[in-house]
Parts: C-alpha cells; structure tokens; sequence
C-alpha cells in the first residue's frame, strides 16, 4: 500500500479553506494517512510555506508547524486538534511564530503553497527540546522510511 496523506477539507493542489487560515479561526485542518510502512517506528509531520514572504520572489521557507514521534498506528489528526488531543507519545516543534502547535496560512503577498509532509522513520527521536524544524530534520537523516506530501494553497481575499 502506498504511503498517503490527505485531507478532507481541501484536495491535493486545492484551495485550503479560510477556516484554517488566519483569516478564519487559524484552526488546524483534518488529516488522514495511510500506508504506513512497515518497521516505522514513529512519524513526523511538518507543515510550511516555500514562497514567503512573496511567490515572485521567495527569500525563506516559513514553518507553520513540527510535530514528532507520533506513533506509528495513528491514522491521523482531528480538525482543530490541540496539544492535549494529539496522539500519546507526540511531541511539538515550534514553528516560526516562536511557539508550539499549529499556525495557520496567512500570506503577506500572492497565492502561496503549504506543503504538508508526513515521515515515517525507523525510529523515535531522542533529544529534542523544542526544537525547529531544522533540528528535526537534521534527527531524523538517515531514518525516513518514506514520505507522504498534502499540499494547499491560499491567497489572502484582502
């Protein structure tokens, strides 16, 4: 079975709804994954922003979200899930907003795309202390199974 993520608020390539922007109530949206393989023995979902601050012209990668050592038979994350509902054993990153947990799209400039990318590694990370995604990314070389990528744009109606 392939490893999936997908979401039931928005389509690969769609539009993500205002909702889960910061120009609805910034909520987290549903995910679901499948396909988890084999020997996974933790997962790490990642969420961010390739076109910041604008499309034309990109200067940095903003991180709306780093979650880690999810266990590996979650199916996925409820809409609007917080600290106290993630799946036992997960640990939060901070993002870029220099806290922990989900921020939403809330581009300065143009159509911009979210990447929502879900490892499975071989193992759990050890280690972190609220750490970047830097950091985890730089934990978990070496241990990806595979990889499932969601992504969304949006576009700010103002």
């Amino acid at each position: 079975m392939t490893f999936t993520l997908t979401s039931t608020a928005f389509t690969d390539g769609g539009t993500i709804p205002r909702k889960y922007t910061c120009e609805g109530n910034d909520i987290s949206p549903p995910l679901v994954w499948r396909g988890v393989p084999d020997g996974t023995q933790s997962l790490v979902l990642i969420v961010d922003d390739p076109d910041a601050p604008d499309p034309a012209k990109p200067q940095r990668v903003w991180v709306h979200w780093v979650l880690y050592n999810l266990p590996p038979d979650a199916t996925g994350l409820a809409e609007d899930v917080g600290n106290e509902a993630l799946p036992a054993g997960t640990e939060d990153g901070l993002n870029d907003w220099d806290r922990t947990g989900y921020g939403g799209p809330c581009p300065p400039i143009g159509r911009h795309r979210y990447f929502h990318k879900l490892y499975a590694l071989d193992t759990r990370l050890k280690g972190l202390s609220s750490p970047r995604k830097a950091a985890v990314e730089s934990a978990m070389r070496g241990h990806i199974l595979a990889q499932a990528t969601l992504m969304g744009t949006y576009i700010k109606s103002q």
